[in-house]
């Protein structure tokens, strides 16, 4: 980190916890760009880098978005006077005008690098069709801290009174539910394999640009904030539908895959294991300045992370949205304080693709704490995934099967693999 960065970090940090949030985005904006701590006044918008990243990142000013979460009376912790949204991404702040233009035109210079950035101008194909007999329905769960809704697939191939294996999905910002299950094809492996997958929708009443809160203190607790309605989700979930409690995972994309590493850290009594696709270490950033250091520099994150439980992480090497170390973070979180590990590389390349280093990590009896693939030339985008839905690389190795069968293949609380 240059002095002058670091200058301009500090300048932030101080504009922020002084509530000029506006100045504070204007200038990070400037410094991403190489602009330098130039005046405040300057629309945040310009010197763009020519770089295209596949996922906006985003700074809502307080009075220009709803309150964190929909309740009664809410703590300072998501105060609307007091909160800061930032996504994974580019910053832009939302009171701009012609924010959604640039989001066009961004997509629009993807277009030739076979990038798909889901905000418009894209022709996708259409999602695989749901067979007969299986269902994808919406319904909602809702606690202390607000509502969220999802969808549920169940699949054609269950057999009534089967307990099932449960997989919950966390998208990335501006995803849904839909979009999400088009493009990482969980439903069609699901139906495979006979498994349940789960997809909460972050609402943009609680982020502008529907991403999970990672970064917020608030959301990164045990039966708080949004993991309390995640694992609400969870638990629901399991109670209507004949679910095996030692066969539930969860996973995720970018802000959902930081999601998902705190999902495992928080609940490691409910998850039996945790995919973390192009995320962050748990305790990446509690504010936005750190967010916004740890996304472009990547950070080692505090506390254990998801250790308690297996974990399996993809990130693309080429990836400017969330640097790569922050794969690397969340894989050495899985195993901290685990004595006598050993790592073990392989290499392949995926047919006229992307090249890849697929890392095991195994305790000294052998088991696999963390599964971690290392992706060469690939972005911030779900690897393997369908141009049905936004943000995927077909040219990349199937993160969806690879990940559904680390998760089928892991013991938990003594329970045999699924063969």
């Amino acid at each position: 980190m240059t002095d002058r960065f670091s200058a301009g970090l500090a300048e932030a940090t101080r504009l922020t916890q002084a509530g000029n949030l506006a100045e504070a985005t204007a200038l990070i904006q400037r410094l991403l760009s190489g602009a330098g701590a130039g005046t405040a006044s300057e629309p945040a918008h310009q010197g763009l880098p020519t770089t295209i990243d596949v996922e906006p990142l985003t700074v809502d000013a307080p009075d220009a978005s709803p309150p964190h979460h929909a309740t009664a009376a809410t703590s300072p912790a998501t105060s609307p006077a007091t909160s800061t949204r930032v996504f994974a991404g580019r910053f832009h702040p939302r009171p701009q005008a012609g924010l959604g233009e640039t989001l066009r035109g961004l997509a629009a210079r993807a277009m030739p690098a076979g990038l798909d950035l889901g905000v418009g101008g894209l022709v996708r194909p259409a999602p695989d069709p749901l067979p007969d007999g299986a269902s994808f329905t919406t319904a909602s769960y809702t606690n202390a801290v607000g509502t969220r809704s999802y969808k549920l697939y169940i699949p054609a191939s269950r057999r009534d009174g089967q307990p099932l294996p449960l997989v919950v999905m966390l998208h990335g910002c501006t995803q849904s539910p839909d979009d999400f299950a088009a493009g990482t094809r969980m439903n069609v492996l699901a139906e495979e394999h006979g498994c349940l997958v789960a997809y909460p929708a972050q609402p943009s009443s609680a982020n502008a640009q529907k991403c999970w809160n990672w970064f917020s203190p608030a959301d990164q607790q045990r039966d708080g904030g949004e993991p309390s309605l995640i694992a609400g989700i969870t638990r629901q979930i399991m109670r209507d539908h004949p679910v095996d409690p030692g066969r539930v995972y969860v996973a995720g994309l970018s802000a959902g895959g930081a999601a998902a590493a705190i999902m495992g850290a928080a609940y490691p009594d409910l998850y039996a294991a945790v995919g973390v696709h192009s995320g962050l270490p748990c305790g990446a950033a509690r504010d936005l300045p750190s967010a916004f250091a740890a996304m472009r520099q990547g950070t080692a994150g505090t506390g254990r992370g998801t250790g308690a439980v297996p974990t399996i992480v993809f990130h693309g090497d080429q990836d400017t949205t969330v640097h790569p170390g922050n794969g690397a973070a969340v894989a050495a979180q899985s195993i901290a304080g685990v004595t006598g590990t050993t790592a073990m590389e392989e290499h392949g390349r995926v047919p006229g693709g992307h090249g890849y280093t697929r890392t095991l990590h195994t305790d000294a009896a052998g088991r696999v704490l963390c599964e971690q693939w290392t992706i060469q030339g690939a972005g911030h985008a779900w690897a393997g995934g369908s141009p049905a839905g936004s943000y995927t690389d077909p040219r990349s190795p199937d993160a969806t099967r690879e990940m559904l069968r680390f998760f089928l293949d892991t013991p938990h609380r003594g329970l045999p693999p699924l063969s």
